[in-house]
């Protein structure tokens, strides 16, 4: 437990900060849109260079440590990011937001106001994800416990994407979150211009159907409801990117394995705004050498940015990747050589049209989070060398944005402006069949 001066001093940094970025932050006072397989922010093209912060409202549930999230925000805006993915669940337990269906924590949903509200007086966009694949933070397994302690006949994991009462649970989930009126901004959060978007499942799997015809189903239902909700915001699927049965030559690009999506058709449904890819090689493909490892995140980016532009003619997001402390040899500058080839493939496909939006490395801390470390952890602060190779991204995207100038053709659907009135822990297995 912190001591009490660290507690002053943790609640007078956030106060100055906050002060500080309400003077000087950019206003992003309307939604993200999409164009011509580009995003759209203000009319003008968005691309933008941002990260994972998962932990968020975990650790805003104590106001003492508040000041974390401030802290990285702040660094994360003074390395010019601009997008934060961050989790909008956290299901089952004492300190979860929903500790039975339909039953939230207050409390936890407080953290949740605050991490929004946050991330609006530093500029940041958020991507909110509702609901996980994995047992972290409760997850499709916490829901279909809950569907057998009421009665109900589930025989796996994977009933989460077919069985009625389990949909109707995420449902009510949704609409929970979406309807749920900020407490800090008085918005509520389908209204609220800080969220770029929402995701519908972190890294969805499905082991009874590797096609991806179930997921497929499940995605479109889910799609449906959460845009009759809230039509303003982007809306993701949350996929790692893996393809399926739809287009069975693009299988070649997946690491050996199918994890029951498809990029291809799940991502061609009309309600969902923009695709996502995550790379991990050196989970993938872990016995192969680094040289591998990148050529297979270069086929990855290329084959994804390919489709996302002359198939789903929508935008891409590389939404996951970064590179392990744990993996053998590691070495900073193995890191930094890592997220430089990624950068170079997002800021390279971008260049091309924009379709290619932007990369989320995974993951950011502050410091004097060691309880949250998964090996690919990110201190800004500790870390110069890392810090500049991220800084330099954000930079070379910026440019590019000048660069495009206004995109053509922009049209109204999607491009509403409004003023804004304004774990324990996670790292997920990344295994397959």
């Amino acid at each position: 437990m912190a001591s009490s001066n660290n507690r002053i001093t943790c609640i007078c940094v956030v106060a100055l900060l906050s002060l500080l970025c309400q003077a000087t932050s950019p206003a992003f006072g309307a939604f993200v849109a999409t164009s011509n397989a580009q995003f759209v922010l203000n009319g003008s093209p968005f691309l933008f260079n941002g990260f994972n912060s998962y932990w968020m409202m975990d650790v805003a549930i104590d106001p003492n440590q508040r000041c974390k999230i401030s802290n990285v925000f702040h660094d994360a805006s003074s390395a010019g990011l601009t997008v934060c993915r961050t989790w909008a669940f956290s299901d089952g337990g004492s300190r979860a937001l929903q500790t039975s269906p339909g039953v939230y924590n207050e409390t936890t949903f407080q953290a949740l106001d605050f991490v929004i509200s946050e991330a609006g007086k530093h500029g940041i966009k958020l991507i909110l994800s509702l609901v996980n694949n994995y047992n972290d933070y409760g997850g499709k397994a916490q829901y279909v416990q809950w569907a057998r302690n009421a009665g109900v006949s589930v025989s796996s994991d994977d009933d989460f994407y077919t069985n009625p009462t389990l949909k109707e649970y995420y449902k009510n989930h949704v609409k929970r979150v979406l309807t749920r009126i900020n407490t800090v901004t008085k918005i509520a959060y389908k209204d609220d211009v800080t969220i770029m978007a929402w995701e519908l499942m972190n890294e969805p799997r499905c082991q009874a159907d590797y096609s991806g015809r179930t997921v497929n189903g499940w995605v479109q239902e889910m799609a449906t409801y959460t845009k009759s909700i809230d039509s303003q915001h982007l809306l993701e699927i949350g996929m790692e990117g893996f393809y399926g049965d739809s287009v069975p030559d693009r299988k070649q690009f997946n690491p050996g394995y199918q994890v029951g999506t498809d990029f291809i058709s799940n991502n061609l449904i009309k309600e969902i705004d923009f695709a996502t890819i995550h790379a991990y090689p050196d989970v993938w493909l872990s016995g192969q050498g680094e040289e591998a490892q990148l050529a297979f995140v270069e086929r990855w980016a290329t084959s994804h940015w390919t489709d996302s532009r002359m198939i789903l003619k929508k935008p891409l997001v590389f939404a996951e990747f970064g590179k392990s402390e744990k993996d053998p040899g590691f070495s900073l500058s193995g890191r930094d050589s890592f997220l430089s080839n990624v950068y170079s493939n997002i800021y390279n496909s971008a260049r091309s049209g924009g379709t290619m939006g932007g990369g989320l490395v995974w993951q950011l801390l502050g410091e004097g989070m060691n309880s949250y470390n998964d090996g690919y952890e990110i201190v800004l602060s500790q870390s110069p060398s890392t810090a500049g190779v991220i800084e330099a991204q954000s930079q070379k995207m910026t440019q590019l944005i000048h660069s495009f100038g206004s995109p053509h053709h922009v049209t109204t659907k999607n491009v509403a402006v409004l003023t804004s009135k304004h774990g324990h822990h996670h790292r997920k297995i990344k295994t397959g069949k």
